[in-house]
């Protein structure tokens, strides 16, 4: 059988005919090397979907030093935009891969990224560049957003249960690395003629100096270009893989789908939302801290946390440690409250007490990233055959891995608006009551909601899902 998949496989070109991950002989024969190559080619496509999806957050601050008077207002709404569009075509992106299939899909997707990296980098060098161009390219930025659905959905149609969660866990959080990546690479390469006259004329500063913020969107280019080439020739498709809209929207009616959403957007929304809003609340509430020197350590933690404790769920269950994760959250959200500046006790505050607890909370937001993506195949392994149960044993493994993949998507594209809904917490609660801390305790009883969904769903003795 393993040669016969090697000639069908070559035949079809970068279509694998023939995929049974789940079969241990096929694994350890061809199924590991060929979907290690996909995830190392997935990975750092990922990342740059993330960088480019997040350099709002750094061009910003640096406009009004280069002359663009805009008012903080429309520079909220132009950090903010990426947020919404990206969550918004994750949804579309959810349901990709098995129509194009992964190979075509990771390419186009990573090569849409040139609109945005390319406009930024020449509309900026422009100080009549209009507010709406502005807004549009930032819209564009979401297509780094929306990758991550796809991303997600390809590489679990690659894995077998047995390691799925530690393989969407490298994935994911190696990709997530990206924001922590931007946010450390873009104050470096601002600052210089990275690529020379190619590079556009630098920016003078009131102060005398030069900034070349066009490099914050021109150094991905390179890396997209190599990264279209890599997906495009080095990837493969699925045959089994394929599906029409129809069939993948099967989902919506699973109301186990629905559930995920709410715990996903918990842990990767909340990784997302606190990973654009730190260095604004950090500026707020400790201005005497040079936040910029911290800012970047958030993501990182969370993103690293996430690619190295997938291999706990696969050990002791996805919906056991995603339970003790958001009670970490919840005791994590109470510290930071004690250490904000008028918080219970701390009159003035405590920075480090404050970044203490919200390292800790970054980096659970990354082991529940994993653990609930642990949870999906699993939940949908014993819910399929109840809800399909004329099914036979093929059919039932595909539609499995169909629906797994696609609710892994569509779960991140709702738990992606955190983006934008975090940090507009975050400035209602400011400008309601003068603090953020009405915000937190928001954030502390969704958890608190998530944790006794969590429990009572998938991780108690007894519970209807027991995963």
């Amino acid at each position: 059988m393993a040669t016969t998949t090697k000639t069908t496989s070559r035949q079809s070109g970068h279509i694998l005919a023939d995929w049974r991950p789940e079969d241990p002989q096929f694994w350890a024969s061809q199924g590991k090397a060929i979907a290690t190559r996909n995830l190392w080619i997935s990975i750092p496509n990922l990342l740059m979907a993330f960088s480019v999806w997040m350099v709002w957050s750094v061009v910003v601050a640096k406009m009004p030093a280069i002359g663009f008077d805009f008012s903080v207002g429309e520079r909220f709404w132009l950090a903010a935009l990426p947020g919404l569009s990206g969550a918004t075509l994750r949804i579309f992106y959810s349901f990709m891969i098995p129509i194009f299939g992964g190979r075509k899909w990771t390419a186009l997707s990573t090569a849409s990224l040139l609109l945005p990296a390319l406009g930024i980098g020449y509309a900026i060098q422009d100080p009549g560049t209009s507010y709406t161009t502005f807004l549009i390219l930032a819209l564009f930025c979401g297509f780094g957003g929306g990758n991550f659905a796809s991303s997600m959905a390809n590489i679990a149609y690659f894995y077998p249960k047995k390691v799925k969660g530690q393989a969407l866990a490298m994935n994911a959080g190696l990709g997530n690395l990206g924001v922590s990546v931007m946010q450390f690479v873009v104050p470096l390469v601002i600052t210089m003629g990275v690529f020379g006259a190619l590079g556009g004329e630098p920016q003078q500063l009131s102060t005398g100096g030069q900034l070349y913020l066009q490099n914050a969107a021109f150094i991905w280019v390179p890396f997209l270009i190599v990264g279209t080439i890599a997906a495009w020739f080095g990837m493969n498709d699925i045959a089994d893989a394929k599906a029409s809209l129809g069939d993948q929207l099967s989902i919506l009616k699973r109301r186990q789908n629905w559930i995920m959403c709410i715990l996903y957007t918990g842990t990767f929304g909340s990784f997302i939302g606190y990973s654009a809003g730190f260095p604004l609340l950090m500026r707020t509430q400790f201005p005497d801290v040079n936040v910029l020197q911290y800012a970047f350590l958030g993501p990182l933690v969370g993103a690293l946390s996430r690619a190295a404790t997938g291999w706990i769920s696969d050990k002791f269950g996805g919906g056991r440690v995603t339970f003790w994760v958001f009670l970490g959250m919840i005791l994590s959200v109470f510290g930071v409250l004690q250490f904000l500046p008028s918080g219970a006790g701390v009159a003035d505050g405590n920075f480090w007490g404050f970044f203490a607890c919200f390292m800790a909370l970054f980096f659970l937001t990354g082991v529940g990233n994993a653990s609930t993506f642990q949870m999906i195949p699993s939940i949908m392994k014993q819910e399929i055959p109840r809800l399909l149960p004329s099914l036979d044993a093929t059919q039932m493994q595909r539609t499995i891995e169909r629906e797994s993949a696609a609710i892994i998507a569509f779960t991140s594209a709702i738990a992606a608006y955190g983006a934008f809904f975090i940090p507009k917490a975050y400035g209602t609660s400011i400008s309601m009551t003068g603090a953020p801390h009405g915000a937190l305790w928001g954030f502390l009883v969704f958890y608190v909601v998530c944790s006794v969904i969590t429990w009572i769903v998938y991780s108690r003795k007894g519970a209807p899902v027991p995963c």
